[in-house]
């Protein structure tokens, strides 16, 4: 059967059911389930397929489809089509549908998201079904994704592959290798950074790595309007060890600062984008310009949208960020976890001590301004919703999906309460931490987690109501636990602070860094490597959570890049703080 025949017999299969979604996700048409041969149809399907599918946002009746089509392929007339079926072969189909040439074009270059929220078939444990796309007699490669639990007894345990910052131009892909063979694996949760908005910015990039340069269309080294942005994830999602770990896994993704620029947060004195490293405000020629960094924020909000699947709305009408995308959202496995995935960049105050770098963002010192109450990293109205969420939700596990460090982290154990190492975290926003943790507190929250990324670092640690208190062993003081997954490829803690620093802050910082001296000075920190770049899981019981932590070779561009366990750490339910496991095996 040549393409025009095959599109022939698909249009012969009868439309039915056109259903019109929100979310800036294609409106499609169902068709029928008659088997299509598409031994005939092409398989070289980078061609048209030029960055390969994802799955995401799974709900107990649907998920999120995603592909990208090769501008230079792309027909006028022409639909896409869409498979799902319960077998890899595609003999048992569940749903095919055809997405009309009006939803595929530049407007949303030439990205494709369907959501398939109430036309899967809801199953007790959660659903595992195949999917592929057809495009001018082309079909894609096979995707695999999974569904949530839809019977409160239907699932028991649940594992998590955790990511977070993977700057393109810092190190190769090998940590996504590993995680696509990870055949334990539910789901992923990526935690924020997915691009680098910087392209050469020696305080991220050491640029080692001559085919991983990036050249921005405005020939720059940092994003400065929407192309820029498209051509940064275009880029990323090129990457075949990427590629497999999301044609293999559903995810769940939260953007951080780099989806943006560095450290960003929302100037509310000016109403517009703080966005301190950025040209935009540094740079005279720009004139520290309102208008243009809002413009930013909005650009970089719209291609994450496109490039980064998410049952999420983008309103492109809207002129300000706050009513153009809403990233928050919950996912309900069944009664046996709450997940609340948050966005802590939008809505946040700027920072305590001033937005310069060292001394002020990151004070080896300490910022004793963090405390201060009248600022928020949430805003009011997403604050509302996790409080309420998390106290009034009956699940066995709560969990946080989370971007910054949400425990105390100080360098200095003398006073180290009150010498917070990093407030571009929650130590920023001392105060309204301190209300989520009486809220949770007072709730009698039991089996409360928080996953994080941002600081390139392994950390696993207790969570206290009062970080302050000499008494180690008061059950009441401690709410639940953290863990922290490395960068997958962005420098390291300690490589960031080496090579930017002031030599005697750089030698402070990095003596601080050592793990024995951060546990000295943090007692609740029960593990801390900040040397090594990888991965992390996160495993969920009836008896308890396990986070094992993974250090992976990014300096190799290899599938097999070598990879050691350097963490394992369990929260027991009903055990007030984290227990060490052994690593040997893992």
């Amino acid at each position: 059967m040549d393409r025009r025949g095959f599109l022939s017999a698909l249009g012969a299969l009868g439309g039915g059911l056109l259903v019109t979604w929100q979310a800036q996700a294609a409106t499609f048409a169902k068709l029928g389930l008659s088997p299509i041969d598409v031994s005939n149809l092409r398989t070289d399907s980078d061609r048209v397929f030029d960055l390969s599918i994802s799955s995401a946002d799974p709900s107990a009746t649907g998920v999120i489809l995603w592909t990208h089509l090769r501008a230079s392929e792309v027909r006028p007339s022409e639909s896409l089509y869409l498979q799902v079926a319960s077998d890899v072969q595609f003999s048992q189909l569940v749903l095919q549908a055809e997405v009309r040439p009006d939803q595929i074009g530049p407007e949303r270059d030439f990205t494709v998201k369907v959501d398939l929220d109430d036309q899967l078939p809801a199953t007790p444990a959660g659903g595992r079904f195949f999917y592929r796309f057809i495009y001018a007699g082309t079909v894609s490669r096979t995707g695999r994704c999974r569904t949530l639990p839809a019977s409160p007894n239907g699932v028991r345990r649940l594992k998590f592959g955790l990511a977070t910052c993977q700057d393109f131009t810092n190190g190769y892909y090998g940590a996504w290798s590993h995680l696509s063979r990870d055949e334990s694996l539910d789901f992923v949760l990526h935690l924020g950074d997915f691009i680098y908005e910087t392209a050469g910015d020696p305080r991220f990039q050491s640029l080692p790595y001559a085919d991983r340069t990036i050249v921005l269309p405005s020939g720059g080294t940092v994003a400065l309007d929407l192309a820029d942005y498209r051509f940064i994830y275009r880029t990323i999602r090129g990457d075949r060890k990427l590629q497999a770990a999301m044609e293999r896994h559903t995810f769940i993704c939260v953007p951080d600062d780099h989806e943006t620029a560095n450290d960003v947060y929302w100037d509310y004195a000016r109403d517009t984008l703080g966005a301190p490293d950025h040209p935009y405000t540094t740079d005279p020629k720009y004139g520290n310009s309102p208008a243009l960094l809002k413009q930013l924020k909005l650009d970089s909000q719209r291609a994450w949208t496109e490039y980064v699947p998410a049952r999420v709305s983008f309103n492109s009408n809207a002129t300000h960020p706050f009513d153009a995308l809403t990233v928050y959202r919950r996912f309900d496995f069944a009664g046996f976890l709450d997940l609340l995935m948050i966005e802590n960049r939008t809505y946040r105050s700027n920072h305590p001590c001033g937005e310069g770098d060292y001394l002020q963002r990151y004070a080896p010192l300490g910022c004793s301004q963090g405390d201060a109450g009248g600022r928020t990293l949430l805003g009011q109205a997403q604050h509302n919703w996790l409080v309420d969420g998390l106290t009034t939700s009956r699940a066995t596990w709560k969990l946080m999906g989370n971007q910054t460090y949400f425990g105390r982290l100080s360098l200095t154990p003398i006073a180290s309460p009150l010498t917070p190492f990093n407030v571009d975290a929650w130590d920023g926003y001392g105060a309204e931490r301190l209300a989520i943790s009486a809220a949770l507190r007072q709730a009698a929250v039991k089996n409360f987690l928080v996953v994080t990324g941002d600081l390139h670092t392994h950390i696993a640690s207790d969570i206290k109501f009062d970080y302050t208190s000499p008494n180690l062993i008061d059950k009441a003081n401690y709410l639940g636990a953290e863990f922290m997954t490395p960068s997958i490829t962005s420098s390291t803690l300690g490589e960031l602070l080496a090579a930017n620093a002031d030599p005697k802050v750089r030698e402070l910082a990095v003596q601080g860094l050592v793990a024995p001296a951060v546990q000295v000075a943090n007692p609740h920190i029960r593990f801390f490597n900040s040397s090594s770049s990888g991965y992390s899981t996160l495993e969920l019981t009836d008896s308890h959570a396990e986070w094992v932590s993974y250090a992976v070779d990014k300096t190799v561009d290899s599938a097999t890049a070598s990879r050691r366990c350097v963490a394992r750490q369990r929260k027991y339910m009903g055990f007030p703080w984290l227990m060490p496991q052994s690593t040997w095996g893992y």
